[in-house]
């Protein structure tokens, strides 16, 4: 059983086989998926494809590089589909420096606009962060996010920035990157954290796990990041399966 914590089956790179990589996906023993929707046209994806499949729940926020797109309606939107029984968190919501289409004091008030209604709605959420660490950390820490906690997804920082995360009640996932051969921090930060605080994702299409890198990412990889955690700690790989699986569950409150 793996559980893979953060897909986009929603993205057009499945649109033409979407229904076989599901089946690739349960073939290789994912039982769990949660697709992650950032905009208008990627929520509503994620909730159609989360209920038709018993096994598939969705996540739904807005994404930093598009913050400067979002306006109060449609946070009062994503408010009222998060009573969605198959939406389990809102997000992915975060900082991202790399690119620069929306402001940072922009891409910094919606961020804390969604933590805010994450509290109201009591919602874990999930983090996107790329070159802005210490503002996601210090945000998360302004906000009191820990309230409700959540997930840093694909997680590139420090061993020490994981151990802050998971200080204010937040799991450490990761995906492809922890396979490629010079991920020294990912590859760290797999070994020595508890695995009681990691989970698994594969973030497909992108970011594809050694052997296929630079090919198409799908959930059916998830199982490569697991082996190489397994591999990482010297632990049976079943033993990462069923735990990250137990992870993920409690961090979505999925009975």
């Amino acid at each position: 059983m793996l559980f893979d914590t953060h897909v986009h089956l929603n993205a057009r790179q499945f649109a033409d086989d979407e229904a076989e990589v599901i089946e690739r996906a349960l073939s290789e023993g994912v039982s769990h998926m949660v697709v992650v929707g950032f905009d208008k046209e990627t929520i509503e994806g994620a909730i159609r494809i989360a209920e038709q499949h018993d096994f598939i729940y969705a996540s739904i926020g807005w994404h930093p590089v598009d913050a400067i797109d979002m306006k109060e309606e449609d946070l009062e939107w994503i408010e009222g589909l998060a009573s969605h029984p198959k939406v389990v968190a809102l997000g992915e919501m975060g900082l991202d420096y790399y690119w620069d289409k929306s402001p940072k004091d922009i891409q910094k008030e919606v961020f804390r606009k969604q933590i805010r209604l994450a509290k109201k709605l009591k919602l874990p959420i999930i983090i996107h962060n790329r070159e802005a660490t210490q503002d996601i950390v210090d945000i998360l820490k302004e906000e009191e996010a820990g309230e409700v906690g959540g997930i840093m997804h694909c997680f590139s920082g420090s061993l020490e920035t994981a151990m802050e995360c998971i200080a204010m009640n937040f799991y450490i996932s990761l995906g492809g990157p922890v396979t490629f051969k010079n991920a020294k921090k990912p590859k760290e930060v797999a070994t020595e954290l508890p695995l009681e605080k990691l989970l698994i994702e594969t973030d497909c299409p992108y970011l594809t796990p050694h052997p296929y890198r630079g090919k198409r990412n799908e959930p059916a990889y998830v199982k490569l990041v697991a082996e190489q955690i397994a591999e990482l700690k010297g632990i049976p790989f079943e033993e990462v399966a069923r735990q990250t699986t137990e992870n993920a569950k409690k961090a979505f409150g999925i009975s």
